[in-house]
């Protein structure tokens, strides 16, 4: 049996951008970016403060990338999640371990009491994601990602079982 495990982002993260960096990947994401806009993406990974990037490693091999942070939603400060896993691994499930795995580790080692999800609400395969890894419906939104462009979201909220949170 083989297991999936979370590393700090590193290096080794910009490869994976640009192997993530397809039509079809980001098609739900305003299309790919140009090699600055993934060279500008990953130093921010590298320095997130109350936050934190992963990448999806199988038998040390990346497969993708998870990742929570800090953004304002309803007046309260959440998390923010986001998730990829390349195409040749999709759909044996480890995009909701990558994301049960990262929403253990912000309950763990972060503040917030929420961890939010806004997947666009014409994106079956996220949303499914969300609901298996135990996120709840919250509603369907506008969102604005990438800055610039609204599109229609689904709010998912997953509760963070930390003692810590403010």
């Amino acid at each position: 049996m083989t297991s999936l495990s979370l590393a700090p982002w590193s290096d080794q993260g910009i490869d994976l951008l640009h192997r993530q960096n397809t039509p079809e990947l980001t098609e739900h994401l305003g299309g790919p970016e140009t090699a600055e806009q993934l060279r500008r993406r990953h130093e921010r990974y590298l320095a997130l403060a109350d936050g934190q990037m992963f990448l999806a490693a199988l038998d040390g091999r990346v497969v993708g990338s998870v990742g929570y942070w800090t953004r304002e939603w309803g007046g309260e400060p959440v998390y923010e999640t986001g998730y990829g896993i390349l195409p040749e691994h999709q759909g044996r499930g480890f995009a909701v371990e990558a994301l049960r795995l990262c929403a253990a580790r912000a309950g763990r080692d972060g503040s917030r009491r929420w961890l939010h999800a806004f997947p666009s609400v014409h994106h079956g395969a996220s949303n499914a994601v969300c609901r298996k890894a135990g996120f709840a419906w919250v509603e369907e939104c506008t969102f604005e990602y990438p800055p610039g462009n609204l599109m229609r979201s689904n709010n998912w909220r997953l509760a963070l079982a930390s003692p810590g949170h403010r």
